[in-house]
């Protein structure tokens, strides 16, 4: 996995069964602002499938990071994201009960675990 605040990471595949609980890993600890649970935070992210690995969605590609309140956004980000530092990066792997829910549930990644590796690089 690359590990440089300015370049897209890159996923490895994970071998072995998704996990049921959000899984949360710090690539590199930031020293930065920490986020708390009512915060707005600007992040670069990338998403991927864990069982095919296929991205999904990535504000890289975008070129540009993108404000987000944490309230509005999945429960696996609510859970993840707090404590996180700016400067930090991080990796979730997320069960679908806290993504988009079950399979079904009319969004197209219903019922996917996804990750997502995420730079925080602003708190409000």
């Amino acid at each position: 996995m690359t590990d440089n605040a300015q370049t897209k990471p890159e996923i490895e595949f994970i071998d072995g069964p998704a996990p049921e609980e959000l899984v949360i890993t710090d690539i590199r600890v930031g020293d930065g602002a920490e986020a708390q649970a009512g915060s707005t935070v600007n992040v670069h992210y990338l998403g991927v499938d864990f069982e095919t690995g296929e991205e999904f969605d990535s504000s890289w590609n975008r070129g540009q990071s993108i404000n987000f309140p944490l309230a509005s956004l999945v429960k696996g980000w609510q859970e993840g994201i707090p404590g996180m530092r700016v400067g930090g990066r991080r990796q979730l792997v997320v069960p679908p009960q806290l993504a988009y829910g079950p399979a079904g549930g009319g969004h197209r990644l219903s019922g996917r675990t996804l990750i997502f590796v995420i730079d925080l690089l602003g708190v409000q």
